[in-house]
């Protein structure tokens, strides 16, 4: 499979990387493995999860899987943010993302973390403190890339500015939320991203299960899915939504493709964007995530998408 150097100065990663979300919530040990064991047949390399999946059973279920195969991937993990009624003073974030690293570390069974991600942006913690500590960690050798996530245009201006005035290791990378349905990342979030060098790792690129086909307006839920067994991503059925799912699926249709194909595409068709998230709850589905970027949109394709 293809790969990408994420950003100016991140490891390469495959441009289909596997989402492990589903590890630990609703998969357990052996179908996770099963899971894992295809996306590497299959060639990725770019394994995503974090402190918060599956309660810790994502990194452990990793970990215990991978053995002697961890330096045939990219591990990315992510620290989590502190808690929300713990007040803010000098240190506090530092000693959350030290915990966190060593947690990670402890259940990926690894000695270093490859990417590691702010997993959310902290609202008082300083930029400086996040960096510092990182950088703490890089020199350790702990871990070797730092990224962000779920953050705004002028978050990731403001990192990469004072990255640069301390001389301190930079994000190089940034994931987002960004699919068909789901474009305002565009408006600012993108750009900035494109102008600071740093590379796009969209995720929930198949908008929950929406750009997939399998969800009709109207109808129930099938069972077990995403939607019918988590309140939390209903979020994405709503009618116009619908409305303009019909009109990419009959542009994807016209071109010999299926809406999934045209979703993968589409993302990795786009400046800035080196590897996308896709979650995977059966060997199959990550067989058909790797397929969907076989297609290559021409400039004209992309220029007429609905």
């Amino acid at each position: 499979m293809e790969t990408r150097k994420l950003g100016e100065d991140g490891p390469p990663l495959s441009v289909v990387g596997l989402g492990c979300n589903n590890f630990g919530m609703k998969l357990d040990l052996a179908d996770s493995a099963a899971v894992i064991d295809a996306a590497i047949d299959a060639g990725i390399t770019h394994f995503d999860t974090a402190e918060m999946y599956g309660g810790g059973k994502s990194e452990e279920f990793i970990g215990a899987t991978l053995g002697s195969r961890r330096d045939q991937v990219v591990i990315a993990t992510k620290f989590l943010p502190r808690p929300k009624d713990e007040p803010y003073t000098p240190g506090a974030l530092r000693r959350r993302i030290l915990e966190g690293c060593e947690t990670s570390l402890r259940r990926l069974r690894t000695d270093r973390i490859d990417l590691y991600y702010q997993h959310y942006p902290d609202a008082e913690g300083p930029v400086d403190e996040a960096l510092e500590t990182l950088d703490g960690l890089v020199q350790a050798g702990k871990v070797l890339y730092i990224a962000s996530s779920n953050v705004t245009g002028e978050q990731v201006d403001t990192a990469a500015k004072v990255a640069a005035a301390k001389s301190l290791p930079r994000y190089c990378g940034t994931q987002v939320e960004w699919n068909l349905l789901s474009r305002t990342v565009e408006q600012e979030l993108v750009p900035a991203a494109r102008a600071a060098n740093v590379g796009i790792v969209p995720y929930f690129p198949l908008a929950s299960g929406l750009l997939t086909g399998k969800y009709q307006r109207g109808e129930p839920y099938p069972s077990g899915s995403r939607l019918d067994t988590m309140a939390y991503f209903r979020t994405v059925d709503k009618k116009e939504n619908f409305a303009r799912l019909d009109a990419l699926t009959a542009f994807a249709q016209e071109r010999g493709h299926s809406i999934l194909e045209l979703a993968m595409a589409w993302l990795a068709g786009q400046q800035g964007v080196a590897s996308i998230i896709a979650g995977a709850t059966t060997p199959e589905q990550v067989r058909t995530n790797v397929s969907a970027i076989g297609w290559t949109l021409t400039d004209e394709d992309l220029a007429t998408l609905p």
